[in-house]
């Protein structure tokens, strides 16, 4: 039997709910910080490459599982090659995080990776082609003036963790330009398939080598990571159906709050002032350039 793919997914009409969207978002935030958690405790006993190899088998099944039941039409992609670039920019942005919270306290390094929206604006001109004006250029400048306050160069910050959290915030800020072509070719549910599909197979090869047997307890964490992963992109799929990308997305920053409160919770970090002070800074830079690209008629969706 030859399963038809719906001639036009992408542009299907969408209902809007927005109460709904802001649910979704905000269930969004708790999944992403929990994989954070999850992992910062495993990587206390384990390398990097065996708690990412899990992390990602496990939500490439259960994306594969989602996908096989609700719409087996999504396995096709009209992009193979932005879906594995994708791919691999998450697998790159994962791996550089996971090394930074090693070290780093969860609240920081969610305030760090705020930074994400602010680089969508610096490299939307040279990847996308898009005109970037003098306000959000403005907007691009405090948001980068937010990161040192809370990496405070000279403190030891940033020796700390800090270049490999930018350079997350860099992979994830590629991973979301790539997500908006994408969005225009495949269905979601296309893309949330693909989405773990490099990590999979990337650190599936490399973990071998530093394998360490986990105990049941373990175990339950590193497949809890995967199950976090792969509902919390189900979850963000949700929300951006529900209702304009420009009016979920400040929700997003609510991470801040789930990273203090878990960072406290399980491993007594509380952020000082400067980071509040910083992811502050950035998180009003980031709501102003999204303000100025719904003026633009940009990214609407």
């Amino acid at each position: 039997m030859i399963i038809s793919r719906p001639a036009d997914p992408v542009g299907a009409p969408k209902t809007e709910n927005t109460p709904r969207a802001i649910i979704w978002m905000l269930v969004t935030t708790f999944f992403f910080v929990a994989i954070d958690v999850q992992g910062k405790e495993l990587l206390q006993r384990y390398d990097v490459t065996q708690v990412v190899a899990v992390r990602f088998a496990v939500h490439a099944l259960f994306a594969a599982l989602v996908v096989g039941i609700v719409s087996p039409w999504a396995v096709v992609t009209r992009s193979p090659r932005s879906q594995i670039m994708r791919s691999l920019s998450l697998l790159v942005t994962t791996s550089l995080f996971f090394m930074a919270v090693r070290t780093v306290p969860l609240a920081e390094a969610s305030a760090i990776m705020f930074l994400g929206p602010i680089l969508i604006t610096a490299l939307s001109y040279p990847l996308l082609g898009e005109k970037v004006g003098p306000r959000r250029w403005a907007g691009v400048g405090f948001g980068f003036l937010g990161a040192l306050l809370i990496i405070r160069p000279g403190t030891g910050f940033l020796a700390g963790g800090a270049l490999l959290l930018l350079g997350a915030a860099l992979g994830n800020a590629f991973y979301q330009i790539v997500t908006r072509r994408l969005a225009k070719r495949d269905h979601p549910l296309t893309t949330a398939l693909y989405t773990p599909l490099v990590g999979a197979l990337v650190t599936g090869l490399a973990a071998p080598a530093a394998w360490i047997s986990p105990n049941a307890g373990d175990w339950a964490l590193m497949v809890g990571m995967g199950l976090a992963g792969g509902i919390g992109h189900l979850c963000l799929i949700r929300a951006i159906s529900l209702a304009p990308v420009a009016v979920v997305s400040p929700f997003g920053y609510t991470s801040l709050l789930w990273a203090s409160l878990f960072g406290y919770s399980f491993f007594g970090d509380v952020p000082d002032a400067w980071t509040l002070a910083g992811a502050a800074v950035i998180a009003m830079s980031g709501l102003y350039i999204l303000y100025r690209e719904q003026v633009r008629g940009v990214s609407v969706r």
